[in-house]
């Protein structure tokens, strides 16, 4: 299901309107792929195509050939000639977009998902420089563009010297008033049902689409009894769709960034308690401050953890509270799950009264267990 973001979406359309390229940035489950795919929507099929470097940057043969086979923008001289070399893929690629065109020779528009994934071509012959020839390339071309990334240091410091016609766009968290139109798109529409919540939901999310989604699917499936807390505590369940999502997103940064063992530990101790300085870590860690900087750097370059007024803290709140359940060595019990939960909503929602939560979340998860075990007949330990 595709969110509306009306605001971001015209602030896209009046940069792409005035000859920039917008570039879009924000962390997972943030609304990214939706808000591009709502732009090839507006725009039209027949002169806009988004591509999937995530998906499609293998070789840049490969690329070509993929990109070249799904797209319905076609370019005004034809196909680009076949390649031999890695090089001269990647080149044919950049000539297609330039000579890519609509209608009746409208400006074509090519809405590219994490297009820092062109770094995979790195390590083929004549591409050692592929992202900053990219960009380059790009900026000078007549066809218009909108880049997105879920790593928003690494983009801003490729950016920092990049011609002018690049407009950084930082993806905000959803409103109340747009949680609220997403929540009417859920059981039938009723005003009454989880679009009444819209301001806790957006509270609990962080305002990210990708965790509003998931929640907003919890609270329908749970029916008339529309408790946010609670749904949010079965979503954390081992099993739980929050728990994946969570996970992908923990491991996807991890795994893009350097030394990961003492990347982990440094995450788990910011989990237990955040914000915290630079000297506040190196001694949980147990390393020098000089070290100990180092790691907090590449964390920082995926975009995990953020620093302001030089104490450090996770990006994503509900990552923090996945560590919390889950980077340990014995998996959660429910009653962790509802502890865990009803913290972490206290802390987002002060005024709320802890206690019928406590009661109701435990009943969400306790009860979905004894359904799958009365279904199956076993039950199974991972």
């Amino acid at each position: 299901m595709i969110v509306e973001r009306p605001g971001v979406e015209r602030r896209i359309l009046e940069s792409l309107q005035a000859g920039r390229i917008p570039v879009l940035l924000g962390g997972c489950a943030i609304g990214r792929t939706s808000l591009l795919l709502r732009v090839q929507q507006q725009l039209g099929a027949d002169r806009a195509q988004y591509v999937d470097f995530g998906a499609a940057a293998t070789t840049p043969e490969r690329c070509l050939a993929a990109v070249l086979a799904s797209t319905s923008v076609r370019s005004s001289q034809g196909a680009p000639p076949s390649s031999t070399t890695p090089r001269a893929a990647f080149d044919s690629m950049l000539a297609y977009f330039d000579l890519a065109a609509g209608p009746g020779g409208a400006t074509a528009t090519f809405v590219i998902d994490e297009f820092l994934d062109v770094r995979t071509f790195e390590n083929f012959p004549g591409l050692r420089q592929v992202v900053r020839d990219l960009v380059a390339r790009l900026a000078a071309s007549p066809t218009g563009f909108v880049l997105a990334s879920r790593f928003t240091f690494r983009t801003h410091r490729l950016l920092r010297d990049a011609p002018a016609r690049f407009e950084v766009v930082h993806i905000p968290p959803m409103t109340t008033s747009e949680v609220q139109a997403f929540a009417l798109r859920f059981d039938g529409g009723r005003a009454e049902g989880p679009a009444a919540q819209a301001p806790l939901i957006a509270a609990l999310t962080g305002g990210r689409a990708g965790y509003a989604h998931l929640l907003l699917e919890g609270l329908t499936a749970m029916g008339p009894a529309t408790d946010p807390i609670a749904a949010l505590a079965s979503l954390f369940a081992p099993e739980g769709r929050m728990t994946a999502r969570c996970r992908e997103s923990y491991e996807f940064r991890l795994h893009r960034a350097r030394g990961y063992g003492a990347l982990k530990a440094i995450l788990g101790i910011l989990a237990d308690d955040e914000p915290q300085n630079l000297t506040e870590i190196a001694h949980h860690l147990q390393r020098t401050p000089g070290s100990t900087k180092d790691y907090l750097s590449w964390l920082e370059d995926v975009d995990v953890i953020s620093m302001h007024g030089k104490r450090y803290s996770y990006d994503d709140p509900l990552v923090r509270l996945y560590v919390r359940l889950y980077a340990r060595p014995v998996p959660p019990t429910d009653a962790d799950i509802v502890r865990e939960v009803r913290a972490y909503a206290q802390a987002r929602l002060p005024q709320m009264t802890p206690t019928p939560v406590a009661v109701t979340a435990a009943s969400a998860v306790s009860d979905r267990t004894a359904d799958a075990e009365r279904a199956s007949g076993i039950i199974e330990i991972d």
